[in-house]
């Protein structure tokens, strides 16, 4: 199969959904058998021009499996916490893209990251969640793994053929695992560039999160919402730098929340819910100029925080935080307190798979099931140190947020539903991303900022990382 050519976008859909050049001749000369035609092949590249994108990107199957290969299966995704396997023997189960993996601490303390398969009949080995154990046993026929994934045990050992050999056979390791302060990525490529590389500028809102914990570390706790949408994978990350949005899609919890009366009785999740909404009505003009979207090369890319209302993001009038703000100016003097907590960022989204908010101590992560369906988890962290109300406020806002039951996501979910049925149907083949070409500026660490921060940068930028993992070229700079 040529490796950067996908069918014309501008035939017919039957022809944008093959990828190789024998296939995609014989399916277009089936679907157009009256002309006896074959359409020609273009460059992958072609999918993406300036200021659009060919919808099959979204809803092509084929592009879709080519993405899993060549997007999650080369680049560093995120897995998991090192606080979710603190001892030796504890483990979660992960997905790389479609790829069922499972994340394992070891005797001697180090992290490995193992394809969740049996090398005996392939059945999946590790059906839960999360656990502790001194070994993984297969269902099938009691096939043994250390939590290396070293094969060793096999019952039965007689009659299988002279080559075979259990020390060489194992569930298969990720070939790269890198943690970045606790937060651990794995890549199925065996060479590539270190994940500090990849990070880029962006390790600064990693430790922008954990620099927010008096004692320097945080940790998973509180479960975790899972939910499912309808539409592409690449649908999620784009929305969460979305400025424009906002007032549109959330306008029915903006009107409601701006109708409540303040001096009503809340426990407090009710206050950050309410705020929360009231503050996604905000005015262009106060996105343009207190809010800003800043990209970086291989696609990533974060949101300045857009809310003015101290209720929201607490403050010092605020008796637990307070006493959070006593607890860091211990730990960490006055100035690095005053220092740390004035940055102030909404969403960073390290492409190709992870979201999050480090003054909320929110993390979502984007699981592709197919190219019109797509799951997200959420998690929450707990900051050693800081007050126990802190982490309680940390589940309110999960709760009204980013869990199942907000007013927020699932007016999102919504819209995500509507694109999936959208660029599906026949109608317009080009999506257009083209707003803030004019007001992108280049920033101080190798990036672009948006400075109209309603703009389409960093779907732009994302697409540029896309190009290069589908083209299997060097992901390319985000400046234009």
């Amino acid at each position: 199969m040529p490796p950067g050519f996908f069918d014309n976008p501008d035939q017919s859909q039957a022809c944008a959904a093959a990828i190789d050049v024998r296939a995609s001749r014989e399916y277009c000369a089936e679907a157009h058998r009256a002309e006896r035609s074959v359409r020609p092949m273009i460059p992958i590249t072609d999918l993406v021009r300036p200021g659009r994108v060919h919808r099959s990107v979204y809803a092509s199957r084929e592009l879709f499996k080519l993405e899993m290969e060549r997007i999650f299966g080369r680049a560093w995704i995120y897995v998991g916490h090192e606080s979710q396997v603190r001892t030796p023997g504890d483990f979660v189960t992960v997905r790389i893209g479609r790829k069922p993996m499972v994340m394992v601490r070891h005797r001697d303390g180090e992290i490995h990251v193992l394809h969740n398969q049996c090398a005996h009949r392939g059945a999946m080995v590790v059906p839960g969640e999360s656990g502790h154990t001194d070994a993984f046993v297969c269902c099938y026929h009691g096939w043994t793994y250390d939590t290396d994934g070293r094969l060793i045990d096999v019952p039965l050992q007689h009659g299988y053929p002279e080559e075979f050999d259990p020390a060489e056979t194992a569930m298969v390791r990720a070939p790269r695992v890198e943690s970045y302060r606790g937060f651990v990525f794995a890549s199925l490529a065996p060479r590539g560039p270190s994940l500090t590389e990849f990070l880029g500028h962006m390790t600064t809102s990693f430790d922008d999160m954990i620099d927010r914990a008096p004692d320097g570390e945080i940790e998973v706790a509180g479960g975790v919402f899972k939910h499912g949408y309808d539409g592409n994978w690449k649908l999620y990350l784009e929305n969460l730098c979305d400025a424009a949005h906002p007032i549109f899609v959330h306008r029915s919890s903006i009107d409601a929340a701006r109708r409540q009366d303040d001096t009503a009785h809340s426990d407090g999740s009710g206050e950050v819910a309410i705020r929360q909404m009231r503050q996604n009505g905000a005015s262009y003009e106060f996105w343009q100029d207190q809010v800003g979207i800043w990209t970086y090369p291989n696609g990533h890319s974060f949101l300045g925080d857009y809310h003015d209302d101290e209720k929201l993001v607490a403050a010092g009038r605020d008796p637990v935080f307070a006493d959070y703000i006593a607890a860091m100016e211990a730990k960490k003097g006055a100035a690095e307190t005053k220092r740390i907590l004035e940055r102030t960022r909404w969403n960073s989204n390290v492409y190709p798979n992870l979201s999050f908010m480090s003054q909320f101590r929110q993390l979502r992560v984007v699981h592709p099931v197919a190219v019109d369906r797509t799951e997200v988890y959420t998690y929450s962290f707990r900051l050693k140190g800081a007050p126990a109300k802190m982490f309680e406020d940390t589940i309110a806002f999960a709760n009204v947020t980013n869990g199942t039951g907000s007013l927020v996501l699932t007016d999102d979910l919504e819209t995500y539903g509507r694109i999936g049925a959208g660029v599906t149907s026949e109608g317009a083949d080009w999506i257009q991303i083209g707003r803030g070409y004019a007001s992108d500026r280049p920033d101080d660490h190798g990036g672009l900022q948006g400075r109209d921060s309603t703009s389409e940068v960093y779907i732009r930028n994302m697409y540029d990382a896309w190009l290069g993992y589908m083209t299997e070229l060097p992901c390319p700079s985000p400046h234009p």
